[in-house]
């Protein structure tokens, strides 16, 4: 336990100390206890009220008796018994929560919002349900008298989900371009919603209508100067009356329902968005919590009561009601718990803290300035306000000097005196750019691929309903070099786009086809495409067959032209090769050779051979064997000829020999049709009974 007092308020830090390993043995912990105060120290409140690597989101149950804790990794939650300071359950999840509610009065009823646009509903034996909504969720909130479920997320609708009928309702649309926040009066059941532009929105769940709405971005502009845009992060109400609201900016505005203006404005003087708000209503005050610090304050002055630092960002808060008790998360893996006695006595289950914190007292901290504002000397010089230097007005500080806020706002106004309207035009200037973005703009093509460039543009100038959720490779980085290097060219002349050409003009000419018949049926009108639909379809099969002809024919064109360069191609490589093999070893063409043939020699193959069979015969033998062939023909290639048979081979004979025998047999057999005559009226007939 460590214990602080800022501004002279005690705050004890339950979690603070080492933790103990969850390896060690029970041997090893007695140990480690006796030789370091720290751990001997160190107070447990809940057993395990950590995370692996982060918690997000806590929450106590309605009853009192659970506490619930989301965090990573793995994405999970973890419920525990506060009765027995122990873990009840865990769960896994498969993606973040970003954010989750109890429906019911103890575990068994929950709902969770994952980052992945998931909607999960939990039993008390583990989850029951999943759904999916069309934007992702930022927020979420139930309302009891009416079973409905809102959802708010990145864009203007709020969903409703009714869980006694299991079905969406009608969804709330309101003016703003995303939601991030919302919440529900318990007492008139008000929901009101934050936008991104810094407006509030009210609505009537009964009615489901607007009824009222607050400009909070302005309210900030009037208060002081800031960076960024003071758009609506935290929504908490008081009663039926009083609303706080959280900026991006760190401002948190309490308004009363019944006026348009804020009438407390609280600066955290960080530059951080507000997480949390919560009121404590014992003493009227405002706990406001972003990122690195935690404010606790008077409501109807703004007077600073303490403050929590952050040794790790913080994440969500959670105020035991009724108690001095709260748990914080944050980007560690322990679940910080910290108790104020001045606000309230410790919760029942762990009353044994108010004996306790009367004797663990430990070092003070430094106040912290909540009404004064760091400023430097260049800044004090240009206030107007460095004759100040060396006077009560300032304290100084590290490389700069802390000054009463009040003061700096009423300097900073005379300063500047036109910073409100300097806003304004800038406000006004930020509309005119969103709404000249909805223009046609000029693009300009680049000097390597440009229709390539041509098609991407019109893909993204088209239709939202068709248009593909691609990146745009124009204005990616790592295809930079598609539309600069002259070496990725498309090469039209190339077989493979020749080749695959005809199914691309096939396919933009269907994509033009889809895009004129969307414009011509939104100038008809219901009745007539009814009545004209069959002849409408009847056109289109036509068309679409027309097309696919044409497609194939030239598909075929294209195949055909590629064949025959082919060809020519490997003609003329076999000319110039054969051309290489008849140059000589010093490059010129070799001269012919003339050659005498005796008798009985022949040239094969580029050689003289001479038949040697063939000249040992006898003449009278060689005459006999020549009588066979009537012709001798003389071909190219020396000494080389062709003979052709005269007479026949004794099987082709014996082939004819049957062939005749068989036409004699056959033209006995065979009658002649010369005499028989014809009846007309029976053929007549005859046709009339075929044709019915």
């Amino acid at each position: 336990m460590q214990v602080s007092d800022p501004n002279n308020v005690k705050i004890y830090n339950l979690s603070a100390g080492k933790s103990l390993p969850d390896w060690l043995s029970e041997k090893k912990r007695r140990a480690l206890q006796k030789k370091s105060v720290d751990i001997r120290r160190r107070i447990e409140l809940i057993q395990d009220f950590e995370m692996p690597g982060v918690s997000t989101t806590v929450k106590v149950s309605p009853d009192g008796q659970y506490v619930l804790a989301t965090g990573i990794y793995k994405p999970r939650v973890r419920c525990y018994d506060v009765n027995q300071l122990s873990m009840k359950f865990e769960r896994c999840f498969d993606s973040e929560v970003v954010t989750f509610d109890v429906l019911s009065e103890d575990f068994s009823k929950l709902v969770f919002l994952h980052c992945d646009r998931y909607i999960e509903f939990h039993a008390a034996y583990g989850r029951y349900f999943r759904l999916r909504i069309p934007r992702f969720g930022r927020d979420m909130k139930y309302h009891y008298s009416s079973c409905d479920l809102f959802v708010v997320g990145a864009g203007p609708e709020v969903y409703r989900l009714n869980l006694e009928r299991g079905q969406f309702l009608n969804s709330l649309v309101t003016e703003a371009s995303e939601i991030n926040r919302c919440a529900i009066n318990p007492e008139h059941q008000l929901l009101v919603c934050g936008s991104r532009e810094g407006r509030v929105e009210a609505w009537d769940t009964r009615v489901r209508k607007s009824v009222g709405s607050l400009d909070c971005a302005i309210s900030c502009a009037t208060d002081s100067q800031f960076e960024g845009f003071p758009s609506v992060t935290a929504l908490q109400f008081q009663g039926a009356l009083t609303m706080a609201v959280g900026t991006a900016t760190g401002h948190i505005l309490l308004y009363d329902l019944r006026a348009n203006k804020p009438f407390l404005i609280k600066d955290h003087m960080y530059g951080l968005p507000i997480l949390d708000l919560d009121f404590y209503s014992a003493q009227n005050f405002v706990l406001s919590m972003d990122r690195s610090i935690l404010k606790i304050w008077d409501k109807n002055t703004g007077k600073p009561f303490t403050s929590i630092e952050a040794t790790a960002d913080f994440n969500n808060l959670c105020y035991v009601r009724d108690s001095g008790l709260m748990f914080i998360a944050n980007e560690n893996t322990k679940i910080l718990t910290y108790y104020i006695p001045s606000m309230g006595p410790a919760p029942k289950w762990c009353s044994f803290l108010d004996a306790l914190t009367e004797e663990l007292e430990e070092s003070k901290s430094e106040t912290v300035y909540d009404d004064y504002k760091f400023v430097t000397k260049k800044e004090l010089e240009e206030l107007g306000l460095d004759h100040l230097i060396g006077t009560n007005l300032l304290r100084a500080y590290m490389h700069g000097y802390f000054l009463d806020f009040r003061l700096y706002k009423k300097a900073k106004s005379v300063a500047d005196p036109f910073a409100f309207e300097e806003y304004k035009k800038k406000k006004i200037k930020s509309i005119i750019e969103e709404e000249r973005g909805n223009r046609v703009k000029l693009h300009k093509l680049p000097s390597v691929n440009k229709e390539l460039a041509l098609k991407l543009m019109n893909t993204e100038l088209g239709p939202k309903k068709k248009k593909k959720s691609v990146s745009n490779l124009l204005s990616d980085d790592r295809f930079k070099a598609l539309f600069e290097n002259p070496d990725f060219e498309v090469d039209k002349n190339a077989e493979e786009y020749r080749l695959l050409n005809p199914v691309l003009s096939r396919m933009e000419r269907s994509r033009e086809k889809v895009l004129k018949k969307q414009r011509v049926e939104k100038k008809v009108e219901e009745q007539e495409i009814e009545l004209e639909g069959k002849a409408s379809s009847d056109e289109s099969s036509d068309s679409s067959s027309d097309d696919d002809r044409t497609w194939a024919e030239e598909l075929r064109r294209q195949h055909r032209l590629v064949r025959t360069e082919n060809r020519h191609q490997a003609r003329a490589a076999e000319a110039e090769e054969k051309l290489e093999n008849e140059k000589g070893s010093d490059g010129e063409a070799q001269q012919p050779k003339f050659y005498e043939l005796g008798e009985g020699e022949v040239i094969r193959n580029g050689r003289i051979k001479v038949l040697k069979k063939q000249m040992k015969a006898p003449l009278g033998q060689r005459v006999v064997e020549e009588s066979h062939y009537s012709t001798q023909t003389s071909i190219s290639g020396g000494s080389r000829q062709m003979t052709f048979k005269v007479q026949k081979d004794k099987k082709s004979s014996k082939y004819d020999v049957m062939s005749r025998e068989h036409y004699e047999e056959r033209k006995k057999l065979v009658r002649s049709a010369k005499g028989i005559r014809t009846n007309s009226k029976l053929n007549n007939w005859m046709r009339r009974q075929n044709r019915s």
